[in-house]
């Protein structure tokens, strides 16, 4: 069977030439004479994997040397918890909720101390990013939280909030490395790794240095502390080992097309595709005020059930798969992160136009 276009939110697809890389070195890992799955992580094989990876995530994405990367385990949701257990030392902490992850986060953090939401869209079912250009945050709050890309809705950060000085903490899990980013504009920012750079699984976090304490909230459980994960390099325990080396080899395929810049404009490309038509369709319509449309996740709507159903069915048959959107809001919803090609957004428009015709 020919490979499908994955339109999944997670986990999605990945680069075909980083899953060809990793077939051929399923058995023997450059002459190592085993698979990454079954080497140990303390070996000298391994830690070449993992410094490696490491050291392209920085020079990627721009890491400066006073922030730490960490690979973690639970994917972006145990951050939920790690962020106020680790961060929340005055028990206070502001959160911008824009989204179901990002209402889970404040829920989360509220078990630990005061979570304050100081904006929401959820009036309007999720569907603008509000105006956080001047935002009423209480002094003492230890951070200021967002959910910059919503997976779910379609909407994305594309200015960051005004914290008036107090620190931005960011969930980026559904734009991770779909483009340049300030790092130096962020105290933390973390994301679970399999919408769009590896398997389930993992989450990469990026801590500045001075955020990372000793007196962390009493009865913090070891493996939360972002301190013991920083002074182990990530190997306090058995890391996600395959994980990471499938990561380190999306790194490398990013740096190979011209790292974060080009990838942002592939990806604006692509966005612009399905953007234009359902501005021009009259049968398909996007949910999401303009100014705020997410180039990863695009949700989209015909506003009749049942000729939703037949659009879903009907695109799975012709390899155009988990259209679905989210249970939470009902219609279709196509993920284009950074491994979709462009050719896939352009054959998803030519069926959508047909099927369009036909209806």
């Amino acid at each position: 069977m020919s490979r499908v276009y994955n339109f999944s939110a997670g986990p999605a697809m990945l680069p075909e030439e980083v899953l060809q890389q990793a077939a051929s070195e399923m058995m023997d890992y450059q002459g190592s004479g085993m698979s990454v799955m079954e080497m140990s992580h303390r070996g000298k094989v391994y830690d070449g994997i993992i410094k490696k990876a490491e050291e392209n995530f920085r020079k990627l994405v721009g890491v400066p040397d006073n922030y730490k990367v960490l690979f973690l385990q639970g994917g972006a949701s145990t951050q939920f918890a790690m962020i106020p257990m680790n961060l929340m030392v005055n028990r206070k902490a502001a959160y911008i909720v824009t989204g179901q992850w990002a209402k889970k986060a404040y829920q989360e953090a509220a078990m630990y101390g005061e979570a304050i939401k100081i904006a929401s869209s959820e009036d309007k079912t999720f569907s603008y990013i509000p105006d956080c250009s001047d935002l009423d945050i209480p002094e003492d709050v230890d951070y200021v939280y967002i959910c910059e890309n919503n997976t779910i809705y379609g909407t994305e950060y594309f200015t960051l909030p005004n914290t008036k000085g107090h620190i931005l903490v960011s969930d980026v899990s559904s734009n991770f490395l779909s483009r340049p980013i300030d790092v130096e504009k962020y105290g933390v920012f973390f994301g679970g790794v399999q919408k769009n750079i590896g398997p389930a699984g993992l989450a990469i976090a990026v801590i500045r240095e001075d955020l990372i304490r000793e007196d962390v909230l009493p009865g913090t459980p070891t493996m939360l502390r972002y301190k013991i994960h920083a002074d182990n390099g990530s190997m306090y325990n058995t890391p996600s080992c395959y994980n990471i080396y499938i990561c380190g080899l999306v790194f490398e395929w990013l740096m190979k097309r011209g790292g974060l810049t080009e990838i942002e404009k592939y990806n604006q490309a692509k966005a612009k595709i399905l953007y234009d038509y359902l501005d021009e369709s009259k049968l398909f319509k996007g949910t999401v005020r303009r100014e705020d449309r997410s180039l990863m996740n695009v949700p989209f709507v015909i506003g009749d059930k049942d000729m939703e159903a037949e659009f879903i069915k009907s695109a799975e048959a012709n390899g155009f798969i988990a259209l679905k959107g989210h249970r939470t809001v009902g219609g279709m919803r196509a993920s284009i992160y950074n491994a979709m090609p462009i050719e896939g957004v352009q054959k998803l428009v030519e069926f959508m136009k047909d099927f369009e015709v036909k209806h």
